[in-house]
This record gives structure tokens, C-alpha cells and sequence, in this order.
């Protein structure tokens, strides 16, 4: 008996997204799924500072744009992205994860609701991780056309 579903969301250049729920039946929780190849654009020492500070950003980011109105202000980021393994000219897979709890009874195929998600993945995809003046994105591991790096 399956009751999660997902939906794409089709609105970046350099990284895959969908959203989800685990049970659509008690509608609860939403997951946003934000997925890229980062590589670096500067040498460091300790990439871990820079990817919990890349977390706490993006923590800030959704508390500063999630609508009190449709989601609880409790919510779960997730930021998986392997320190150890980053070095210059190598891609390291990212993935994001952010979960929201519901206030409010919505259906999953509500167009409020994936406008709201939207909205949330948008801002973090463009403040956090486009604009990052550590890591450039790119949707696949090796790309066929060379990048435009930002």
C-alpha cells in the first residue's frame, strides 16, 4: 500500500527539485528535495566551517521566507555534503533536504502549496547556494558543454 507521492519542480538551470510527502493519507509534512554537483571555486583548509556555515545560511533563509499562515515554524534542514571529499576541479554531489510541518489541512496537489514551496526552494536556490562564493553548481557530474561558471 503506497502512500507517499512526488512532484517535480522544473525551475533550475544547475540542480534537480521535487517535492514530497511520506503519507499523503494524513497529510502532515512536505519534504523539498534540491539535488547538484558543487564544486569548488577556491582552495580551503577545512570545508567544514564552510558547509555548516552553508547550512545555518540556509536555515536562515527559510525561517526568513516560510509562511507562518501554512507551515508550523518547527521545520528540518538537511544538508548532505561530504567535507572530506572536496577538492578543486572535482565535483561532490549535494544533496538538500528541507521538511515542513502543515498548520493547516491542504491537499498535495494543491496549487497554494507548490506555489509556497516554490517560493522556499527558489530564495534558498538563489540566495544560498547560486550566489555561494565558495561553490559553483552543476546539474550533472560531467557535463557534456563546458559550464559558464558564475
Amino acid at each position: 500500500m503506497k502512500k507517499g507521492k512526488t512532484s517535480k519542480i522544473n525551475l533550475f538551470d544547475k540542480a534537480k527539485c521535487h517535492y514530497g510527502t511520506v503519507d499523503s493519507k494524513s497529510f502532515k509534512s512536505v519534504y523539498i528535495v534540491l539535488q547538484s554537483w558543487v564544486s569548488p571555486k577556491k582552495e580551503l583548509e577545512q570545508w567544514e566551517r564552510t558547509t555548516s556555515n552553508l547550512h545555518r545560511k540556509i536555515k536562515h533563509t527559510v525561517c526568513e521566507v516560510i509562511d507562518g499562515v501554512y507551515f508550523d515554524k518547527n521545520f528540518i534542514v538537511d544538508l548532505d555534503l561530504r567535507s572530506s571529499g572536496i577538492q578543486m576541479d572535482k565535483r561532490s554531489f549535494m544533496n538538500l533536504e528541507i521538511t515542513l510541518f502543515l498548520k493547516n489541512d491542504l491537499d498535495f496537489k494543491s496549487p497554494i502549496l507548490r506555489e509556497k514551496l516554490k517560493s522556499i526552494i527558489s530564495n534558498v536556490y538563489k540566495f544560498d547556494l547560486l550566489d555561494s562564493e565558495y561553490f559553483s553548481l552543476h546539474k550533472t557530474k560531467n557535463d557534456k558543454v563546458t559550464d559558464i561558471e558564475n
